[in-house]
């Protein structure tokens, strides 16, 4: 027979560990809204495992549901701690993940993935140097004395996400230097114009440092430099977001709430072509931010390339913050046609058509998730908004062109790119 200590004994342990875990749970409830990492804290002050979020409180409390994986709960059984470092964005959090993970090694985080699935940013040590995404196993090509790698990065597309976003603030060239031809990256805005002799190498290189720079983790270096050297720059670094950076498990029902851009295209008869954009924030018209879209190149009548120039037009405004949702008035030959371009120039962003000729219904390109789908119906109040917004404000644009042509005068008050 056990003796009184014998039967307690394992009750007091379960009391401790349940304790333990509420604990652990409130300190998880307490963390901020903001985007950071976080680090699960063994018993002996040990990092068992570190990750990143879009909402550090959201993400973690995720890890306290009862159907998470086993591996993960066994994580947390032995967790006595949570720590914490926030970022002003995601870009900065998948940077630091990396980064740490790189100086701790944590045993979750490998147990994880064996090292050959890790992936790294690899970036040579040459003239007219781009960032290239390679796994472990293709490390040893790029020795470190000839080349800076970055990581361990634990999904392959993020970083490719990663990559897309900071083209869009430090263009880089993958095309082959003064060949005399320009690249499509150039004529979007991507490549810096190595192709056609654009820029000079050093110009060329320092884009290529404040890339390394960024990849070390010296933000507030590259900040300071760069609101010496190029202020609107450091502004855009400072505050860019991307809704392309926030995983699957953290796209809850607020991401579409957040920005909201729709596009619309309006004309009289092929004549006074107008590219419109409203935009929707949290809900709300912002009427400050709309803008219109003079189409230049465009043949009369072509509403698919009308559209098309004033999509790519839209995206070389990199100080212009980017939108969580893309929202098109139009059917699938509009969807289709702009997916394609948005692929091309390398934006990656949710679009959507939402058609008045097809009674509303909604249009998404072919691989849409089934998440985007449900989000997307959830939130049909906030996309109509756009939509019309979008039409109305083009609309009113094209009259008010149509009226200058017969009319000596008259003002035009909306601001044109």
């Amino acid at each position: 027979m056990k003796s009184l200590k014998e039967k307690v004994h394992p009750i007091k342990t379960r009391l401790a560990g349940n304790l333990s875990k509420t604990n652990l749970f409130n300190r998880a409830s307490n963390l901020p809204l903001s985007s950071g990492v976080y680090m699960f804290i063994g018993p002996k002050g040990e990092i068992l495992y570190i990750g990143r979020a879009t909402s550090l409180r959201r993400r973690v409390a995720q890890y306290f549901r009862q159907d998470i994986d086993p591996r993960i709960a066994e994580m947390v059984s032995l967790a006595k701690n949570i720590k914490h470092q926030k970022t002003d964005t995601v870009l900065e959090a998948i940077i630091l993940e990396a980064n740490l993970i790189k100086k701790h090694w944590p045993k979750y985080n490998v147990k994880d993935k064996d090292h050959r699935s890790f992936v790294f940013v690899v970036i040579p040590k040459k003239d007219y140097a781009y960032p290239i995404i390679a796994r472990e196993r293709e490390l040893k090509k790029f020795p470190t004395s000839s080349a800076h790698v970055f990581g361990p990065y634990q999904n392959a597309t993020l970083l490719k996400n990663a990559l897309r976003l900071i083209r869009r603030i430090f263009p880089y060239s993958t095309c082959t230097p003064n060949s005399g031809q320009p690249c499509f990256d150039y004529q979007v805005g991507l490549c810096p114009g190595t192709c056609v002799g654009k820029i000079a190498k050093n110009d060329y290189s320092k884009n290529i440092k404040n890339i390394i720079l960024l990849f070390k983790g010296e933000k507030k270096r590259l900040l300071n430099k760069l609101k010496k050297e190029n202020p609107p720059l450091a502004s855009v670094l400072k505050n860019i977001q991307d809704v392309t950076l926030i995983t699957k498990d953290e796209f809850n029902d607020t991401a579409f709430k957040n920005r909201v851009e729709g596009y619309d295209i309006s004309h009289f008869t092929g004549k006074e072509t107008v590219g419109a954009m409203s935009v929707v924030l949290d809900g709300q018209l912002a009427k400050d931010q709309y803008r219109l879209f003079n189409i230049k190149e465009a043949p009369a009548s072509d509403d698919l390339r009308a559209l098309a120039e004033m999509v790519i037009r839209r995206f070389k405004h990199v100080e212009w913050p980017f939108p969580n949702l893309i929202l098109i008035d139009g059917g699938r030959p509009q969807i289709d046609y702009i997916n394609n371009i948005l692929k091309k120039i390398n934006i990656n962003i949710p679009i959507i058509g939402l058609s008045k000729l097809a009674g509303d219904r909604m249009v998404f390109p072919a691989k849409a998730s089934r998440a985007i789908r449900e989000l997307a119906e959830s939130q049909r109040g906030v996309l109509t908004k756009a939509r019309d917004e979008a039409h109305r404000f083009g609309n009113a644009a094209s009259r008010r062109q149509r009226r200058k042509r017969f009319y000596v005068g008259g003002i035009n008050s909306a601001k044109t790119n």
